[in-house]
């Protein structure tokens, strides 16, 4: 894991290079390097994991081809015999030099064979051609920018905009989706200049200014070609088989353990793998957690350690948010209102100063196998409109009522109830929407200028395209791929990367692999979602390890305690966001629309937490944007 950068036909590609490497060195504090060759320049931020010797340094340059790589290749042992048996000699043991071998003999054509986490850009000496590359899932990020017949590209968004920013300009549209999704949507970016690479494909850029692109892996035809798959498959060895492959390092490995199913399933094939393994959890103080009614997931977390000898870390989320919110801001790159991504910058701290650098993580088991509420939520919500209309109305008006929170704690049930019946009649594809987003189409076109009402239907309208992008019949898996496509890459991989990778440390995610994918996906809606039951593939494979008690406790939360936080440690900063804040002074928010919200969430009426902590962070995010352009 480390951080690459790169300029090509670029003014000063050098000393630009220079720059945005150094600007990535918390992604690779163990090394760094450059490589210059006539017009493209290439520049690397080393995380020492596998082969720590100088054979592994980067940029690698071996007999006309150079790489500056960012990832990790779980089959490079596989593809290395493979090409020794082709007469390839290797110098060391890196994966690095399996992917440079791997792309000499085979090229764009051999990018389906990889599979692992990987962002890089490779340079042929003797074509002067430079190919940027993203992993099939866009675990990892790269992103570029485009002048005449140059181009600049950095693992990270903030080293461009450091440098390039009083050039850059903010997309109004992407931070229009920002608030829909409280995430910017892989398919934009912040800054109209910028672009990521999409999952899954490539970018060849050649001397005369020609640029080529091409897709080498599709997640919706893998969608498609598993719901027309007929044979069986054991799930468990799948899953088992990833994390295997998801454990080789040459340095300590330890694990994310929550408690829930995903993080235990996965801690306890790595402790039969690797006994004794470590693992870190999160706990809150007990006013927050009561107040947010969170659950006890430490007391699962405990549970699972003891069981499988696994040695726990507890790291006790009581932060300095007012210090930590502009931190996190920045090392997301863009606005990003998960804090969950607290969570795993101060966990990935902790590890690293316990000398852990690489860290197993159960994101995308939600996304794949139907494990969030919104899924039964939405199956729930067919259901729902059967019932007579003169059942349903009194039950709404009741539910309108209710609080979701008093001056002492908060009511969880009663905030899941109003966001249900904030969906339930609506079509599929709206309903889904609604489920997980934060506004309705008038809502959000009410905290926004008037101007941005076309952005706000263009956002609504790549939600619908991307949602029906597709032939499957099976509504459970429209709305996994979905969330495939959209959450996964643009909200949980992103803060995933990006958080982790502030603290110097990696997270692997063996959910979030091409077999297990391919596996999740050949498994028909009716197997994901049972009665009552999400997930409940993953929770019949996990049995085979797991003891009934974790497969089938109550779901978790990654999350934190937000109306907490908002009722007290933030309540001044969003006082002031609110009256005289950057985006309300832009003109970008309605102060009014915003003061209503503030009322809502203060009166306990509705749960308005979430839209505030990101209304902060896009704050920030846009005051940081805003600086870079006037320095």
């Amino acid at each position: 894991m480390c951080g690459i950068a790169g300029a090509y036909f670029w003014p000063d590609g050098g000393p630009l290079t220079d720059r945005l490497t150094k600007t990535l060195a918390h992604r690779g504090p163990d090394g760094s390097g450059r490589y210059d060759h006539g017009e493209v320049h290439l520049g690397h931020r080393r995380l020492s994991i596998v082969d720590l010797t100088e054979t592994g340094a980067q940029p690698m340059v071996k007999d006309g081809l150079a790489l500056t790589y960012n990832g990790e290749l779980y089959n490079a042992p596989e593809l290395r015999k493979e090409l020794e048996a082709a007469g390839v000699r290797f110098r060391g043991t890196s994966d690095t030099e399996v992917l440079l071998e791997a792309w000499r003999k085979w090229g764009t054509e051999g990018l389906h064979r990889l599979r692992g986490m990987f962002a890089f850009g490779v340079f042929d000496e003797r074509s002067g051609e430079l190919v940027l590359v993203r992993d099939q899932l866009g675990i990892k990020p790269l992103f570029l920018v485009r002048r005449g017949k140059g181009v600049a590209f950095a693992s990270e968004l903030k080293a461009l905009a450091a440098e390039l920013g009083g050039s850059l300009t903010v997309d109004d549209t992407a931070l229009v989706a920002s608030l829909l999704y409280y995430w910017v949507p892989d398919g934009r970016c912040a800054f109209k200049e910028a672009e990521k690479l999409p999952p899954g494909s490539w970018a060849r850029f050649r001397p005369n200014g020609d640029v080529e692109r091409g897709t080498f892996w599709s997640l919706r035809q893998v969608a498609e070609e598993g719901a027309a798959y007929e044979g069986e498959f054991d799930l468990n060895a799948v899953i088992e088989d990833s994390t295997r492959k998801h454990l080789i390092a040459d340095v300590p490995v330890a694990t994310f353990l929550s408690g829930g199913l995903d993080s235990s399933y996965l801690t306890a094939l790595a402790a039969r793998e690797r006994p004794g393994i470590s693992a870190y959890t999160i706990g809150f103080r007990a006013e927050d957690a009561k107040f947010e009614a969170m659950p006890d997931d430490l007391m699962y977390a405990k549970k699972v350690a003891a069981k499988f000898g696994v040695d726990l870390h507890e790291i006790e989320i009581a932060p300095q948010v007012l210090d930590l919110l502009p931190r996190m801001t920045y090392h997301l790159d863009e606005p990003i209102g998960d804090p969950a991504a607290i969570n795993s910058y101060l966990i990935c701290t902790a590890a690293r100063e316990a000398g852990v650098k690489v860290m197993l993580s159960g994101m995308g088991a939600d996304e794949l196998f139907a494990g969030y509420r919104k899924h039964l939520a939405n199956k729930i919500a067919v259901q729902y409109q059967r019932v007579p209309g003169l059942v349903r109305r009194p039950v709404e008006s009741l539910v309108d009522r209710l609080p979701v929170a008093t001056s002492k704690r908060g009511f969880r049930s009663v905030r899941f109830a109003k966001r249900f019946l904030s969906f339930a009649e609506l079509p599929e594809e709206t309903a889904f929407r609604r489920s997980y987003t934060m506004y309705d189409q008038a809502e959000l076109a009410g905290l926004l200028n008037p101007d941005l009402a076309g952005a706000v239907d263009d956002v609504i309208t790549e939600h619908a395209d991307t949602y029906h992008d597709n032939t499957l019949s099976d509504f459970v898996n429209r709305m996994c791929l979905a969330d495939s496509r959209l959450f996964l890459p643009g909200l949980n991989l992103a803060y995933t990367d990006r958080s982790s990778m502030a603290a110097s440390t990696e997270v692997r995610t063996p959910f979030v692999d091409i077999e297990v994918v391919k596996a999740a996906f050949r498994i028909p809606g009716d197997k994901k979602i049972v009665k009552r039951q999400g997930k409940m593939a993953l929770k019949e494979a996990a049995l085979s390890i797991l003891p009934a008690e974790i497969v089938h406790r109550p779901k978790g939360l990654f999350s934190a305690p937000l109306r907490a936080w908002m009722s007290r440690d933030l309540a001044p900063l969003v006082r002031e966001v609110t009256n005289e804040g950057e985006l309300v002074k832009a003109g970008f928010l309605r102060r009014e629309a915003l003061q209503k919200l503030v009322d809502e969430d203060a009166s306990g009426q509705q749960d308005r937490s979430k839209h505030l902590w990101h209304i902060l962070t896009l704050e920030y995010w846009y005051r940081g944007a805003v600086s870079a352009r006037t320095t």
